[in-house]
């Protein structure tokens, strides 16, 4: 049985997974699209970071197929339509936007030169979605592990998800989605500084 606020369950775990699946895709995906791609980044004037801006992105175009879904979800349970959850809605999805960019272009850069990453990462995505409240709610958690959850990225993100689609009330997650913010902006800098200074080896190593 699951706790009462946490029902209708279906609702809930939809508000996760829908997003989960956009990341995780996008990050599996990137990690190999540099190497399937390696005669196009071997033209000279082939820009070799369209290959994971594009993983990414078509990821995004999945992720707004099922939210019709999500749609029809809300309206059977009855849920109210906010305009202001709709606004927040989409600042959500711009930060994961942003947070998904910066991480695919880092790992397709690193994977070239790094195989084993292809082979890690599923393993690590396994245990990332389980140290993300997508099952459970982040108020399940004892203290010591909320601590813990607390630390990982998309922590904030599934909550303000939940927050904005599933839970009524106003939105509370703000302050740390908005630091998310900060934070995705540093790891897309970051990301594609990495895949700059490695972008004349890729064609090498491919």
């Amino acid at each position: 049985m699951h706790p009462p606020e946490l029902e209708p369950f279906a609702l809930f775990l939809f508000c996760g997974i829908l997003p989960w699946t956009w990341f995780s895709s996008s990050l599996l995906e990137s990690a190999n699209v540099l190497i399937a791609g390696g005669n196009l980044i071997r033209k000279v004037l082939f820009p070799a970071e369209v290959l994971p801006i594009v993983t990414v992105l078509a990821g995004l175009v999945h992720f707004c197929f099922g939210l019709p879904i999500l749609a029809a979800f809300l309206v059977y349970y009855g849920v109210p339509i906010v305009a202001g959850d709709l606004l927040w809605f989409l600042v959500v999805v711009f930060v994961q936007l942003v947070l998904t960019l910066g991480l695919a272009l880092l790992l397709s850069a690193l994977a070239v030169h790094f195989r084993d990453i292809r082979d890690l990462l599923a393993n690590l995505l396994t245990l990332w979605f389980f140290a993300t409240p997508i099952i459970y709610a982040l108020s399940q958690a004892p203290e010591s592990v909320r601590r813990f959850l607390n630390l990982n990225p998309f922590t904030h993100l599934a909550v303000s998800y939940q927050e904005v689609l599933f839970r009524p009330g106003s939105f509370t997650e703000w302050p740390r989605l908005l630091a998310l913010a900060a934070a995705s902006g540093v790891v897309f800098a970051f990301g594609y500084f990495v895949f700059d200074r490695l972008r004349d080896t890729l064609a090498e190593e491919v």
